[in-house]
């Protein structure tokens, strides 16, 4: 039998369920798109070291010890779109695995999208060439000096160094949070002994 008094069944029920679906749906469309943006746009990048040049502006070899002045200058570009400040960095000379010299990189700041040139500087006094290449050295020296009757290393002698670079320092994201990045750059550098003339880098 026919009720007038009994309630219909509501549809407002059915309607917040699906209007809280539809909320929901583009709030994660939403969460998506930021992760999406932060990834591709504001992500972190490591800062991209290129060696543009490295030179030995005095090298002399005397008593089978090497006394020479080092060079090496670099661009440090920054791929991100905020600034990135560096600090504690440094850079080390190595031969045979052997640490030679170091030199620490003053702190600074490189804007997003930009490059910045860099030159480090140290001298190295008095040390001492392995056996081997001694040897080959004082061989030199002694067949040039019966060939022309002077002195000095005029052969073609070969050492190799090892040159590293690291950058180490924050990048900052959105303003407003920071993010810890560092980069390196590691080169084998071929010198000639006679002139202290760079044959080859490679990097």
């Amino acid at each position: 039998m026919f009720d007038p008094y009994r309630s219909k069944p509501s549809s407002r029920g059915r309607t917040n369920l699906a209007s809280c679906c539809v909320a929901t749906f583009f709030l994660i469309l939403l969460i998506v798109g930021i992760i999406v943006v932060y990834f591709f746009l504001f992500k972190p990048k490591t800062p991209k070291i290129a060696v543009d040049a490295v030179q030995f502006p005095t090298f002399s070899v005397t008593n089978g010890s090497v006394n020479f002045t080092f060079f090496q200058y670099v661009s440090v570009t920054n791929p991100n779109r905020d600034e990135f400040t560096h600090y504690d960095s440094s850079l080390q000379l190595s031969y045979s695995g052997e640490p030679v010299g170091v030199v620490f990189i003053p702190a600074g700041k490189i804007d997003g999208g930009r490059t910045q040139h860099m030159s480090a500087k140290f001298d190295v006094q008095s040390y001492p060439l392995p056996a081997t290449l001694r040897a080959d050295v004082s061989g030199e020296v002694v067949s040039t000096a019966a060939a022309s009757g002077g002195g000095g290393v005029r052969g073609g002698s070969t050492m190799e160094v090892e040159t590293r670079m690291k950058l180490v320092g924050r990048v900052r994201v959105l303003k407003v949070f920071t993010h810890r990045v560092d980069s390196g750059v590691k080169c084998k550098v071929v010198i000639q002994v006679s002139s202290g003339s760079v044959l080859g880098v490679r990097c």
